[in-house]
Protein backbone atom coordinates (compact mmCIF):
# COMPACT_ATOMS: atom_id res chain seq x y z
CA UNK A 1 0.00 0.00 0.00
CA UNK A 2 1.65 3.39 -1.16
CA UNK A 3 0.15 5.56 2.20
CA UNK A 4 1.87 2.89 4.51
CA UNK A 5 5.45 3.62 2.72
CA UNK A 6 4.87 7.48 2.71
CA UNK A 7 4.47 6.94 6.42
CA UNK A 8 7.61 4.86 6.44
CA UNK A 9 9.38 7.10 4.16
CA UNK A 10 8.41 10.26 6.46
CA UNK A 11 9.92 8.34 9.40
CA UNK A 12 13.07 7.46 8.07
CA UNK A 13 13.60 10.87 7.23
CA UNK A 14 13.40 12.31 10.59
CA UNK A 15 9.72 13.46 10.10
CA UNK A 16 7.39 11.91 12.69
CA UNK A 17 4.03 13.34 13.50
CA UNK A 18 3.36 13.77 17.23
CA UNK A 19 0.03 11.60 16.77
CA UNK A 20 -0.74 8.06 14.34
CA UNK A 21 -3.81 6.98 14.76
CA UNK A 22 -4.27 3.32 12.77
CA UNK A 23 -7.73 2.42 12.48
CA UNK A 24 -9.84 0.08 10.09
CA UNK A 25 -10.74 -3.27 9.59
CA UNK A 26 -7.81 -5.00 8.59
CA UNK A 27 -4.88 -4.72 11.70
CA UNK A 28 -2.09 -6.22 9.10
CA UNK A 29 -1.31 -2.68 8.40
CA UNK A 30 -1.79 -1.00 11.73
CA UNK A 31 0.32 -4.24 12.70
CA UNK A 32 3.15 -2.99 10.62
CA UNK A 33 3.29 0.83 10.98
CA UNK A 34 3.42 0.56 14.80
CA UNK A 35 6.00 -2.38 14.82
CA UNK A 36 8.14 0.00 12.15
CA UNK A 37 7.85 3.10 15.31
CA UNK A 38 8.20 0.43 17.66
CA UNK A 39 11.95 -0.86 15.90
CA UNK A 40 12.85 1.63 13.93
CA UNK A 41 12.51 5.68 15.80
CA UNK A 42 14.70 5.18 19.18
CA UNK A 43 18.08 3.19 19.29
CA UNK A 44 18.09 0.25 21.50
CA UNK A 45 19.69 2.33 24.41
CA UNK A 46 16.86 5.21 24.63
CA UNK A 47 14.08 2.71 24.62
CA UNK A 48 14.36 1.34 28.22
CA UNK A 49 13.55 4.85 29.47
CA UNK A 50 11.93 6.26 26.36
CA UNK A 51 9.47 3.71 24.82
CA UNK A 52 6.27 2.53 26.23
CA UNK A 53 3.75 -0.21 25.23
CA UNK A 54 -0.20 0.13 26.68
CA UNK A 55 -2.92 -2.11 26.15
CA UNK A 56 -6.38 -0.29 25.71
CA UNK A 57 -8.61 -3.29 27.90
CA UNK A 58 -5.68 -2.28 30.96
CA UNK A 59 -5.51 1.54 30.71
CA UNK A 60 -7.25 4.47 30.29
CA UNK A 61 -7.42 7.40 28.01
CA UNK A 62 -6.13 9.34 31.12
CA UNK A 63 -3.69 7.25 31.71
CA UNK A 64 -2.28 7.71 27.94
CA UNK A 65 -2.38 10.65 27.83
CA UNK A 66 -0.67 11.39 31.31
CA UNK A 67 2.32 9.19 30.07
CA UNK A 68 2.20 11.30 26.41
CA UNK A 69 2.75 14.27 28.34
CA UNK A 70 6.03 12.88 30.05
CA UNK A 71 9.40 14.82 28.68
CA UNK A 72 12.10 11.70 27.00
CA UNK A 73 15.22 10.86 29.20
CA UNK A 74 18.12 11.56 27.40
CA UNK A 75 16.45 11.38 23.54
CA UNK A 76 14.85 13.82 20.87
CA UNK A 77 11.63 11.21 21.75
CA UNK A 78 9.97 9.20 23.79
CA UNK A 79 7.45 6.52 21.62
CA UNK A 80 4.06 5.49 23.60
CA UNK A 81 1.99 2.79 21.60
CA UNK A 82 -1.51 1.69 22.77
CA UNK A 83 -2.09 -1.61 21.14
CA UNK A 84 -5.95 -2.50 21.58
CA UNK A 85 -7.12 0.52 21.69
CA UNK A 86 -10.47 0.22 20.33
CA UNK A 87 -11.42 -0.95 24.05
CA UNK A 88 -11.19 2.68 24.75
CA UNK A 89 -13.80 3.23 21.98
CA UNK A 90 -16.43 4.50 24.47
CA UNK A 91 -14.24 7.22 25.74
CA UNK A 92 -11.89 8.10 22.84
CA UNK A 93 -13.02 11.26 22.53
CA UNK A 94 -11.58 12.08 25.39
CA UNK A 95 -8.04 12.61 23.44
CA UNK A 96 -9.54 15.45 21.82
CA UNK A 97 -7.98 17.73 24.03
CA UNK A 98 -4.20 16.01 24.01
CA UNK A 99 -4.45 16.20 20.05
CA UNK A 100 -5.20 19.62 20.04
CA UNK A 101 -2.06 20.66 22.05
CA UNK A 102 0.50 17.51 21.61
CA UNK A 103 3.75 16.87 23.64
CA UNK A 104 6.08 17.71 20.87
CA UNK A 105 8.71 14.99 21.54
CA UNK A 106 5.97 12.20 22.00
CA UNK A 107 5.34 9.83 19.37
CA UNK A 108 1.97 8.59 20.21
CA UNK A 109 0.91 5.64 18.49
CA UNK A 110 -2.70 4.92 19.19
CA UNK A 111 -3.78 0.99 17.53
CA UNK A 112 -7.49 1.42 16.92
CA UNK A 113 -8.51 -2.12 15.09
CA UNK A 114 -11.46 -3.19 13.40
CA UNK A 115 -13.23 0.45 14.26
CA UNK A 116 -12.66 4.30 12.67
CA UNK A 117 -13.52 7.66 14.21
CA UNK A 118 -16.99 9.29 13.25
CA UNK A 119 -15.39 12.38 10.60
CA UNK A 120 -17.61 14.71 12.12
CA UNK A 121 -16.13 14.48 15.44
CA UNK A 122 -13.00 16.91 16.89
CA UNK A 123 -10.57 14.24 17.77
CA UNK A 124 -10.71 13.39 13.83
CA UNK A 125 -10.21 16.55 13.06
CA UNK A 126 -7.86 17.58 15.29
CA UNK A 127 -5.67 14.49 14.66
CA UNK A 128 -5.87 15.70 10.50
CA UNK A 129 -4.00 18.63 11.47
CA UNK A 130 -1.16 17.79 13.17
CA UNK A 131 -0.82 14.10 12.71
CA UNK A 132 -1.32 11.40 10.87
CA UNK A 133 -4.84 9.74 10.30
CA UNK A 134 -4.82 5.92 8.62
CA UNK A 135 -7.32 4.04 7.45
CA UNK A 136 -6.39 0.25 6.71
CA UNK A 137 -9.37 -1.27 4.49
CA UNK A 138 -10.31 -5.14 4.33
CA UNK A 139 -9.45 -6.21 1.09
CA UNK A 140 -11.92 -7.88 -0.96
CA UNK A 141 -11.21 -11.89 -1.79
CA UNK A 142 -10.59 -10.77 -5.24
CA UNK A 143 -7.96 -8.43 -4.24
CA UNK A 144 -5.96 -10.63 -1.46
CA UNK A 145 -4.49 -12.88 -4.61
CA UNK A 146 -2.54 -9.52 -6.12
CA UNK A 147 -1.32 -8.33 -3.24
CA UNK A 148 -0.15 -12.00 -2.42
CA UNK A 149 1.72 -11.56 -5.96
CA UNK A 150 2.72 -8.01 -5.41
CA UNK A 151 4.10 -8.70 -2.36
CA UNK A 152 6.54 -11.83 -3.03
CA UNK A 153 7.28 -9.84 -5.90
CA UNK A 154 8.79 -7.13 -3.63
CA UNK A 155 10.88 -10.28 -2.15
CA UNK A 156 12.03 -11.13 -5.97
CA UNK A 157 9.62 -14.11 -5.63
CA UNK A 158 7.17 -15.68 -8.06
CA UNK A 159 4.01 -17.64 -7.52
CA UNK A 160 1.75 -19.44 -9.81
CA UNK A 161 -1.50 -18.08 -10.19
CA UNK A 162 -2.85 -21.70 -9.02
CA UNK A 163 -0.81 -21.68 -6.04
CA UNK A 164 -1.97 -17.92 -5.09
CA UNK A 165 -5.42 -19.11 -5.03
CA UNK A 166 -4.70 -21.99 -3.24
CA UNK A 167 -3.78 -19.67 -0.59
CA UNK A 168 -6.25 -17.48 -0.67
CA UNK A 169 -9.04 -20.16 -0.53
CA UNK A 170 -6.95 -21.98 2.20
CA UNK A 171 -6.21 -18.73 4.43
CA UNK A 172 -9.09 -16.30 3.78
CA UNK A 173 -8.36 -12.89 3.36
CA UNK A 174 -6.62 -12.43 6.74
CA UNK A 175 -2.73 -10.46 5.16
CA UNK A 176 -1.25 -11.10 8.84
CA UNK A 177 -2.03 -15.12 8.48
CA UNK A 178 -1.36 -15.35 4.95
CA UNK A 179 2.25 -12.73 5.30
CA UNK A 180 3.17 -15.31 8.44
CA UNK A 181 2.60 -17.92 5.66
CA UNK A 182 4.85 -16.31 2.64
CA UNK A 183 7.36 -15.83 5.43
CA UNK A 184 7.58 -19.73 6.02
CA UNK A 185 7.55 -20.50 1.75
CA UNK A 186 10.41 -17.94 1.64
CA UNK A 187 12.52 -19.24 4.49
CA UNK A 188 12.49 -22.92 2.83
CA UNK A 189 12.43 -21.76 -0.95
CA UNK A 190 15.31 -19.81 -3.10
CA UNK A 191 14.30 -16.81 -4.52
CA UNK A 192 14.90 -17.78 -8.24
CA UNK A 193 12.10 -20.66 -7.69
CA UNK A 194 8.59 -20.47 -8.60
CA UNK A 195 5.96 -20.84 -5.98
CA UNK A 196 3.65 -24.05 -7.29
CA UNK A 197 1.06 -26.06 -5.98
CA UNK A 198 3.61 -28.50 -4.99
CA UNK A 199 5.56 -26.28 -3.12
CA UNK A 200 2.69 -24.96 -0.74
CA UNK A 201 1.48 -28.54 -0.38
CA UNK A 202 4.58 -29.40 0.69
CA UNK A 203 5.12 -26.45 3.07
CA UNK A 204 1.77 -25.60 4.27
CA UNK A 205 -0.15 -28.49 3.62
CA UNK A 206 -3.26 -27.48 1.68
CA UNK A 207 -3.57 -30.39 -0.74
CA UNK A 208 -3.01 -29.47 -4.50
CA UNK A 209 -5.53 -32.16 -5.66
CA UNK A 210 -8.49 -31.99 -2.59
CA UNK A 211 -8.96 -28.00 -2.63
CA UNK A 212 -12.02 -25.73 -3.33
CA UNK A 213 -10.36 -24.60 -6.41
CA UNK A 214 -10.17 -27.81 -7.95
CA UNK A 215 -13.71 -28.95 -6.46
CA UNK A 216 -14.80 -25.64 -8.56
CA UNK A 217 -12.61 -26.52 -11.58
CA UNK A 218 -14.31 -30.32 -11.44
CA UNK A 219 -17.85 -28.90 -11.52
CA UNK A 220 -17.56 -26.24 -14.10
CA UNK A 221 -15.97 -28.98 -16.23
CA UNK A 222 -18.94 -31.29 -15.59
CA UNK A 223 -16.62 -33.87 -14.44
CA UNK A 224 -18.47 -35.79 -11.95
CA UNK A 225 -16.35 -38.20 -10.51
CA UNK A 226 -13.38 -35.57 -9.86
CA UNK A 227 -16.18 -33.76 -7.94
CA UNK A 228 -17.31 -37.06 -5.74
CA UNK A 229 -13.83 -37.86 -5.02
CA UNK A 230 -13.35 -33.89 -3.37
CA UNK A 231 -16.46 -33.54 -2.01
CA UNK A 232 -15.74 -37.44 -0.19
CA UNK A 233 -12.52 -35.70 1.05
CA UNK A 234 -13.69 -32.85 2.20
CA UNK A 235 -16.69 -35.28 4.19
CA UNK A 236 -13.36 -36.82 5.90
CA UNK A 237 -11.95 -33.82 6.68
CA UNK A 238 -14.71 -31.34 7.52
CA UNK A 239 -12.41 -29.42 10.41
CA UNK A 240 -9.94 -28.28 7.15
CA UNK A 241 -12.93 -27.70 4.52
CA UNK A 242 -15.61 -26.22 6.35
CA UNK A 243 -18.89 -26.40 4.38
CA UNK A 244 -19.17 -22.76 4.81
CA UNK A 245 -16.37 -21.95 2.66
CA UNK A 246 -17.40 -24.43 -0.18
CA UNK A 247 -20.73 -23.17 -0.74
CA UNK A 248 -19.79 -19.30 -0.59
CA UNK A 249 -16.88 -19.97 -2.84
CA UNK A 250 -19.52 -21.77 -5.74
CA UNK A 251 -22.03 -19.36 -5.33
CA UNK A 252 -19.43 -16.96 -6.15
CA UNK A 253 -18.33 -18.81 -8.93
CA UNK A 254 -22.16 -19.14 -10.26
CA UNK A 255 -23.10 -15.98 -9.60
CA UNK A 256 -20.44 -15.13 -11.65
CA UNK A 257 -20.92 -17.51 -13.99
CA UNK A 258 -24.47 -15.49 -14.36
CA UNK A 259 -22.44 -12.35 -15.35
CA UNK A 260 -20.41 -14.06 -17.90
CA UNK A 261 -23.41 -14.97 -19.94
CA UNK A 262 -25.02 -11.69 -19.86
CA UNK A 263 -21.77 -9.83 -21.50
CA UNK A 264 -21.42 -9.43 -25.17
CA UNK A 265 -17.85 -9.18 -25.43
CA UNK A 266 -16.01 -12.22 -23.87
CA UNK A 267 -12.78 -11.53 -24.60
CA UNK A 268 -10.47 -12.43 -21.64
CA UNK A 269 -9.45 -8.49 -20.51
CA UNK A 270 -13.28 -8.16 -20.18
CA UNK A 271 -13.70 -11.26 -18.88
CA UNK A 272 -11.24 -10.63 -16.14
CA UNK A 273 -12.11 -6.86 -15.74
CA UNK A 274 -15.92 -7.04 -15.39
CA UNK A 275 -15.63 -10.70 -12.93
CA UNK A 276 -12.99 -9.33 -11.02
CA UNK A 277 -10.50 -12.59 -11.47
CA UNK A 278 -7.35 -13.09 -13.03
CA UNK A 279 -7.12 -13.52 -16.62
CA UNK A 280 -5.22 -17.13 -15.88
CA UNK A 281 -9.24 -18.18 -14.57
CA UNK A 282 -11.31 -16.77 -17.62
CA UNK A 283 -11.43 -19.99 -19.76
CA UNK A 284 -12.72 -22.27 -16.73
CA UNK A 285 -16.10 -19.61 -17.44
CA UNK A 286 -15.39 -20.13 -21.15
CA UNK A 287 -15.57 -23.63 -20.56
CA UNK A 288 -18.33 -23.87 -17.49
CA UNK A 289 -20.91 -21.78 -19.66
CA UNK A 290 -21.07 -24.51 -22.21
CA UNK A 291 -21.85 -27.03 -19.62
CA UNK A 292 -24.40 -24.55 -17.59
CA UNK A 293 -26.79 -22.54 -19.61
CA UNK A 294 -27.73 -18.86 -18.24
CA UNK A 295 -31.43 -20.69 -16.82
CA UNK A 296 -29.48 -23.44 -15.40
CA UNK A 297 -26.92 -21.26 -13.79
CA UNK A 298 -29.95 -19.05 -12.05
CA UNK A 299 -31.92 -22.39 -10.58
CA UNK A 300 -28.24 -23.63 -9.62
CA UNK A 301 -27.95 -20.25 -7.07
CA UNK A 302 -31.16 -20.38 -5.66
CA UNK A 303 -30.11 -23.88 -4.01
CA UNK A 304 -27.12 -23.08 -3.51
CA UNK A 305 -28.51 -20.08 -1.10
CA UNK A 306 -31.32 -23.36 0.43
CA UNK A 307 -27.79 -24.73 0.63
CA UNK A 308 -26.72 -22.04 2.71
CA UNK A 309 -29.33 -21.79 5.00
CA UNK A 310 -29.40 -25.44 5.75
CA UNK A 311 -25.45 -25.10 6.72
CA UNK A 312 -26.76 -22.29 9.06
CA UNK A 313 -29.15 -24.64 10.61
CA UNK A 314 -32.05 -23.50 9.14
CA UNK A 315 -34.59 -26.31 8.20
CA UNK A 316 -32.10 -28.77 8.71
CA UNK A 317 -30.81 -28.63 12.19
CA UNK A 318 -27.88 -30.77 12.94
CA UNK A 319 -27.02 -32.10 9.33
CA UNK A 320 -23.99 -33.58 8.72
CA UNK A 321 -21.10 -31.79 6.54
CA UNK A 322 -21.21 -35.18 4.07
CA UNK A 323 -25.07 -34.85 3.60
CA UNK A 324 -24.53 -31.26 2.97
CA UNK A 325 -21.88 -31.89 0.75
CA UNK A 326 -23.55 -34.62 -1.40
CA UNK A 327 -26.83 -32.17 -1.96
CA UNK A 328 -24.63 -29.84 -3.21
CA UNK A 329 -23.03 -31.58 -5.77
CA UNK A 330 -26.27 -33.04 -6.61
CA UNK A 331 -27.53 -29.54 -7.04
CA UNK A 332 -24.79 -28.02 -9.03
CA UNK A 333 -23.66 -31.53 -11.51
Amino acid sequence: MERVKEIVSDIKQGNPKPIYFLMGEEPYYIDRISQYIADNVLTEDEKGFNQMVLYGRDTSVEDVVANAKRFPMMAQHQVVIVKEAQHLSRNIEKFTAYAENPQPTTILVICYKYKKLDKRKKLYKSIKQIGELFESKKLYENQVAEWVRRTLAGKKYKISPKACIMLVEFLGTDLSKISNELDKLMLIVPADVEIIPELVEQHIGISKDFNNFELKKAIGERNVRKAARIVDYFAQNPKDNPFVVTITLLNTFFTQLLQYHGLKDHSPGNVAKVLGVNPYFVNEFAIAAKNYPMKRVSSIISKLRQLDLKGKGVGASNMAQGDLLKEMLAAVV
